[in-house]
């Protein structure tokens, strides 16, 4: 199979156009189902470059070095490559037929930020999402909520869901899903809240460039600074939408927010701490659960909290679980109702506390669909995560058996820097981004380059082209950057001089 690339009345081949037909010959092999075992062939056509020599040479996935032609020599290069794909073992045309090739689905696996860009472009969860079973698992749990938020409006009821997923089942994908939703009956947008600064950093920057580039496509002109304002209506930071509920008594204009990470608002204490010695407040006596609650709360005529929840991570000092949500609601807000998965007696979200028992004293509503049973991480990637587990617990023999299941998944371990940033040089095609990881207790990392005080610009790290000096493959970021945003190849580093398994 060949992709083409035309770029007429250009002279030059440029490294861009090579990564861009490199790009079309990876989603290809790596989402089309029709073309997992066929050679793909990337070429570019400068019409008006000199003819080069090529060199015919394949990766290990049956895709070509990009080739490149001015059209004169093209039959030729076809040719050539459609002789030496006759030797190509483990790859074949005629594993897929014309009629069954043609007829295979594109399941693209999207970044956070992909997804985020396509949803509020007004795409549906079913048509960026790689799983037709992750799909409708999305689709389900979205008109679920979408219902719950609709019985509230039309009721005056003031309602609140827990949405829990398995690892890589789209969680925040779910969120944002909703908060691209207008509320049935009115022009409102649902409002996306996330403690996490550089999630929302990101994601505000991508769709902002994303809005002015389709403005100056349709001859619309809008500024960086417009755009911002627009897509900062939909995507918060939780502690400025705390802050501005602080300043005033006023209910809040918005009808339905959703959290991300819901476990991880601050217990009564830390709030506390935070408020009185970062904001100047005379007293806190309120969870942070307890708080956004209240500020929904003064809605007079209706309110739906979505929170969504990670299961099976470690809750850090300060934070509350899910728990507290519940006392919250059973202290000061028993006339809302309370919407679960059924999935909150589980382990992996109780965090040892009794949630059955605090359930049982609220209005609440088992509605299985808010659970999201089916990950749709990408596809070399669904058992990574246990994995890394297993690393870091130093079970090697478990580690070993789930490494036989990641044998398509790119991964490596060495001691040297060099070595390191080499390797994700080498692995990195098409546009493809690298990125360095390091502890942020890695303070010996500094002779190496690598300072894990320095700070760095998210929206740069993430977004920015690989020739940028301020993307991922020059600076280090601290997982506290990288975290709930796609890392496609990274390099983890800690300074530790022996790990729990050698």
């Amino acid at each position: 199979m060949f992709a083409l690339e035309y770029k007429v009345g250009e002279a030059i081949h440029t490294r861009s156009s090579q990564d861009q037909v490199l790009d079309y010959a990876l989603d290809l092999k790596n989402f089309h189902e029709g073309s997992h075992h066929c050679p793909i062939v990337p070429i570019t056509v400068c019409t008006e470059a000199p003819r080069v020599t090529n060199t015919l040479e394949w990766a290990s996935d049956g895709v070509a070095v990009p080739m490149q032609s001015n059209g004169s020599d093209l039959n030729y290069l076809i040719a050539q490559a459609i002789e030496g794909a006759r030797n190509l073992h483990g790859f074949s045309a005629e594993a897929c037929p014309q009629e069954e090739w043609a007829q295979s689905s594109y399941k693209p696996t999207p970044t956070i930020v992909e997804a985020a860009r396509a949803l509020y472009q007004g795409h549906s969860v079913q048509e960026i999402s790689r799983s037709d079973a992750g799909a409708k698992n999305l689709s389900v749990t979205a008109e679920c909520i979408l219902q719950i938020i609709a019985k509230s409006r039309r009721e005056g009821r003031k309602s609140i869901c827990f949405v829990t997923g398995v690892p890589g089942a789209g969680k925040t994908l779910a969120g944002l899903n909703i908060s691209t939703h207008r509320v049935e009956g009115t022009d409102e947008h649902a409002v996306f809240l996330s403690g996490n600064g550089p999630l929302v950093t990101v994601l505000r920057e991508a769709l902002a460039r994303d809005d002015v580039s389709r403005s100056k496509i349709i001859g619309e002109s809008i500024s960086k600074k417009e755009a911002h304002q627009e897509v900062s209506a939909f995507i918060q930071n939780i502690h400025h939408f705390r802050d501005e509920a602080l300043r005033s008594e006023a209910p809040p204009s918005e009808h339905v927010v959703v959290f991300d990470e819901a476990q991880r608002a601050w217990n009564r204490a830390n709030a506390e701490k935070f408020m009185v010695q970062k904001r100047g407040a005379t007293s806190f006596d309120m969870s942070e659960p307890e708080f956004l609650i209240k500020v929904m709360d003064r809605r007079q005529d209706w309110a739906t909290i979505v929170c969504l929840v990670g299961g099976g991570q470690e809750i850090n000092t300060g934070e509350a679980g899910i728990s507290e949500w519940f006392d919250a609601l059973a202290r000061s807000f028993s006339h809302w109702d309370v919407y679960h998965s059924g999935q909150l007696r589980n382990s992996h979200y109780a965090w040892d506390e009794d949630l059955g028992s605090k359930l049982a004293g609220l209005n609440a509503f088992e509605r299985t669909s808010l659970h999201l049973a089916v990950s749709v991480r990408s596809f070399r990637a669904e058992k990574l995560s246990d994995f890394v587990a297993c690393l870091i617990d130093g079970d090697a023999d478990q580690a070993r058996a789930l490494h036989q299941h990641l044998s398509e998944y790119d991964l490596a371990v060495t001691r040297d820097l060099d070595v390191a940033r080499s390797w994700l040089r080498r692995h990195a095609r098409g546009s493809e981004r690298t990125g360095l990881v390091a502890s942020s207790g890695g303070l010996r990392l500094r002779p190496e380059g690598l300072n894990v005080k320095a700070k760095i610009d998210p929206a740069c790290w993430f977004l920015n082209g690989k020739d940028d000096v301020r993307s991922s493959v020059n600076d280090g970021a601290k997982p506290g950057h990288s975290g709930g945003i796609k890392v496609g190849h990274g390099d983890g580093r800690r300074d530790a001089r022996r790990g729990p398994i050698g």
